[in-house]
């Protein structure tokens, strides 16, 4: 009985030990099917185990061509009667497939894909899956899924076939075998999640999940597969979100600040206005995590125009009355210069000495800047990247501001807490986060909301357009320089012409980067087993415009000049852009020098100017719906009302039914939880934010509670056991090691 035991066992090490062995060890992986799928990210079994289908074809509703109803979705068992591969006009191919069941006859109508004529051969036995529709004498499917059946398909009485991300070399079929092979080369590999928590929720054995996940039988079956494994995502997250906060201060002693300081009252008293309800508790929250002998890490979320800035001075002044010094940290240098000559005269009134370091500061006010830091005589200093330099080292830093914090990757934001031995870090953000999404990605921080603006604003309209309908725009642009108001328009810095789906030319807007491969897309996303429309949601701040042509913005700005505003100065400024040219275009745009503004996403964050009323953001479709709310909130501003037209480069329903969520609220919170209900989480905050790319399975809209919980479980767990070393959690240290290299 022993050795049947010990059997056992050593099989389950060596089940577990095979999930990070090297894809080569699966069968039918060959080295030259190893490079292939690298271009996909899988180098593990793990990997592969972990390349879950995007979506599932449900053929369990199984019908005969003449049983089937117009207008509903069914499934057929076919044969292939002709294969035609047509040309209607320049630049669109469509294969034509005409199959029969002895019950009728089905026209399949295939857009843009070509190679259909070459894989399916007449007297083949196919399963076809589509909406039906009925025109011109013969029922017919558009793009339907099409699924060759094996031994004629004499078997075939519906299923559930998983469509996952394949890349050119290895097809679906291929896929799937190698998933199989790859669950048998892992059966038996021990679970990490406690069995409590398996009880408690009533889970299923990752095996199983694993299992169900890729080959479900039900669709059912395959929910309750991604319910479990989706909180083992979270809960690992969360676990290593929590252990990498801790190992940050061990050995480190914290500052407990000083909250009640002659510095914070003297700036309460030097505020020129109240603040809200909403931003005393903000302030309070922080001050009060701040005066904790521990260090905080606290994330401030705030709508656009909320006054997060104001709120995150009184933690400047609390570091300053405990002796020590802060650095604030802004992604671009117009916001650090405006952070700067906004809060630096409150804070001077309070006695709080300030200064500002960016890239395009003066080698000599550089040097003498790093020298009064270091003698501790600057209490904050605000800045861009430079304050990363390795020479830029304050006397004693207690407090670590990082504005826009999503902008930074996780090692710069590491670079900046490390110029303090332990300060206490403020994450200031204006992209607005579902509380369940900040819980996933910032498990190790405590959160505060700000959701009302300080005091009413000016009404703000938004409208769209598609192409043909743009001039309207254009002429609120004009009729407000003619008000002596001034106006942006934002362009992506794209500048080749490109068809879309729907056969309409998108003026400068272009779907593909440098490469020609769509943006946005995800490796290996486009398939020949699985094409579908791409939406081009892609750009969230300047960094996603890599590779892009500066030219077309340049060509924006002198055609507009000379053809629409030719009465008006208009500027450029981009990303691109020399930042001391870019601080000359704003000042000038700011005094009111220049009318018109042509900008790209540079703009999007802090940029106040009150007299800007109308803005006209080409292409919007490109830009997710957080991104379009930042932008916007740069108008109505001021006692002006604002004007925002979205201007479309494409008429897709999808797209349109996207950018209408705009009109219809202006709350950030509220687009943001839209947003994510139609893409992925990690795109929402882009691709430089530590563990979204992780969450493969979760959906923060529908799995807010499962984020919660999980949340709470990894809080619990690590208070009972902080080292994880007991034996019913070493599986689930080892999994959270493993995955996350830690």
């Amino acid at each position: 009985m022993a050795k049947t035991e010990t059997k056992h066992n050593a099989d389950r090490t060596k089940a577990t030990l095979a999930l990070d062995a090297p894809v080569t060890s699966v069968r039918m992986v060959s080295p030259k099917r190893a490079q292939a799928l690298g271009k996909l990210g899988i180098a593990t079994v793990r990997d592969l185990l972990g390349n879950y289908p995007r979506r599932y074809v449900d053929l369990s509703r199984v019908t005969t061509i003449a049983a089937s109803q117009i207008g509903e979705a069914c499934t057929m068992r076919v044969q292939v009667h002709a294969v035609k591969l047509k040309k209607p006009r320049p630049r669109l191919q469509l294969t034509e497939v005409t199959v029969v069941d002895g019950t009728g006859t089905l026209i399949i109508t295939a857009f843009r894909q070509p190679w259909l004529a070459d894989q399916l051969k007449v007297g083949m036995q196919v399963a076809v899956s589509g909406k039906v529709e009925f025109n011109y004498g013969f029922k017919r499917m558009t793009n339907p899924y099409i699924e060759v059946l094996e031994s004629g398909g004499a078997d075939f009485h519906g299923m559930i076939i998983p469509v996952h991300p394949l890349t050119g070399a290895i097809k679906a079929g291929l896929m799937r075998s190698l998933v199989r092979n790859a669950l048998e080369r892992t059966e038996g590999a021990l679970d990490p999640l406690p069995v409590q928590l398996r009880a408690k929720y009533r889970l299923m054995s990752r095996q199983n999940a694993l299992s169900c996940i890729h080959f479900p039988h039900t669709m059912e079956e395959q929910s309750q597969a991604r319910r479990r494994l989706a909180y083992e995502e979270v809960l690992l997250l969360e676990l290593m979100l929590m252990l990498e906060g801790r190992d940050r201060a061990k050995g480190r002693e914290p500052v407990a600040h000083v909250v009640d300081g002659p510095r914070v009252a003297a700036l309460a008293g030097a505020v020129p206005f109240e603040l809200t309800g909403e931003q005393r508790q903000a302030r309070d929250d922080i001050l009060q995590k701040m005066a904790l002998p521990q260090a905080a890490n606290h994330l401030l979320l705030g709508d656009v125009g909320t006054g997060k800035t104001i709120v995150s001075a009184f933690a400047l002044a609390a570091a300053a009355d405990t002796g020590g010094q802060a650095l604030f940290m802004a992604p671009t240098e117009i916001l650090a210069r405006q952070h700067a000559a906004g809060l630096g005269p409150l804070l001077e009134q309070a006695g709080v000495t300030c200064a500002v370091l960016t890239g395009s500061t003066a080698p000599d006010e550089r040097a003498s800047i790093v020298e009064r830091l270091a003698k501790r005589e600057i209490d904050v200093l605000f800045g861009t990247h430079a304050l990363l330099e390795p020479d830029v080292e304050c006397s004693k830093c207690t407090l670590v501001v990082i504005d826009e914090q999503q902008r930074f990757g996780v090692e710069q934001r590491a670079a900046l807490a490390a110029k303090g031995d332990c300060p206490d870090v403020l994450f200031l953000t204006a992209t607005p986060i579902p509380r369940s999404l900040a819980i996933a990605l910032f498990g190790n921080l405590s959160l505060s909301y700000i959701k009302e603006r300080p005091r009413a604003k000016a009404p703000r309209k938004t409208y769209l357009h598609t192409l043909s309908d743009r001039g309207v725009a254009y002429d609120a642009a004009l009729e407000a320089c003619r008000r002596g108001e001034q106006v942006y328009i934002v362009c992506p810095l794209v500048g080749e012409k490109h068809p879309d789906a729907g056969g309409e030319e998108a003026s400068r807007s272009n779907a593909s980067d440098a490469g020609g491969k769509p943006r946005g897309s995800s490796a290996g996303g486009l398939d020949e087993e699985d094409v579908y429309e791409f939406d081009s949601i892609a750009i969230e701040d300047e960094a996603d415009m890599t590779g892009a042509n500066v030219r077309a913005a340049e060509d924006e700005a002198a055609f507009l000049q000379q053809k629409v505003f030719v009465d008006y100065e208009v500027g450029l400024v981009h990303g691109k852009l020399a930042a001391a040219k870019k601080q000359e275009v704003m000042d000038r745009f700011r005094s009111g020098e220049i009318s018109v503004l042509v900008a790209t996403t540079v703009i999007e964050v802090g940029v106040d100017v009150p007299n800007a009323t109308v803005m006209i953001i080409e292409d919007a479709d490109r830009f997710g719906l957080s991104q379009l709310h930042q932008l916007r909130g740069r108008v109505g501003r001021g006692d002006l009302p604002g004007e925002v037209h979205l201007v479309s480069g494409t008429r897709k329903d999808s797209a349109l039914e996207r950018l209408g969520a705009m009109l219809r609220t202006e709350d950030g919170f509220e687009l943001a939880a839209y947003d994510l209900s139609l893409r992925r989480e990690g795109d929402i905050l882009g691709n430089r934010q530590h563990g979204a790319s992780l969450l493969k399975l979760v959906n923060v809209v529908r799995d807010g509670k499962l984020i919660e919980a999980a949340h709470a479980d990894a809080s619990a767990i690590l208070a009972e056991d902080p080292e994880l070393a007991s034996p019913q959690y070493k599986a689930l240290a080892r999994e959270a090691r493993t995955f996350f290299k830690m």
